[in-house]
């Protein structure tokens, strides 16, 4: 990182979710991006445009490399920025709602509906 700055790296963590965020979850500019997401298919491509942890991971490699560092330091600040993305993608209502789980109460006993639905 330029001069070590502790904020070059808060940047790259925001610039990573924003790309990531972008390519995962958004349709982009006149829907290109749901379009090319679209085109991926469900194959490799498909499923990792599909998943925030691995876009993530490449958005950050691609990042790192504009870095003129040694490549383990790279490697290193691939996987730094990646994980604050997460971590970040987590925080947010986006994330918290893809990852939380819902308790449904059931009724309580007698008072059960019979129509003949069953129920899973």
């Amino acid at each position: 990182m330029p001069d070590g700055h502790v904020c070059w790296l808060v940047v790259g963590v925001l610039g990573v979710w924003r790309v990531a965020h972008l390519v995962t979850a958004e349709d982009g500019p006149w829907g290109a991006v749901a379009t090319a997401r679209r085109w991926a298919g469900h194959g490799v491509l498909g499923q990792l445009v599909d998943c925030f942890n691995c876009t993530s991971l490449w958005v950050a490699a691609a990042w790192s490399l504009s870095w003129p560092e040694p490549w383990t330091t790279r490697a290193l600040l691939t996987l730094a920025l990646s994980g604050g993305a997460v971590l970040l993608e987590r925080g947010t209502d986006s994330g918290a709602r893809a990852g939380t789980a819902s308790f449904v109460e059931e009724e309580p006993h007698g008072q059960e509906d019979h129509h003949g639905v069953l129920r899973r």
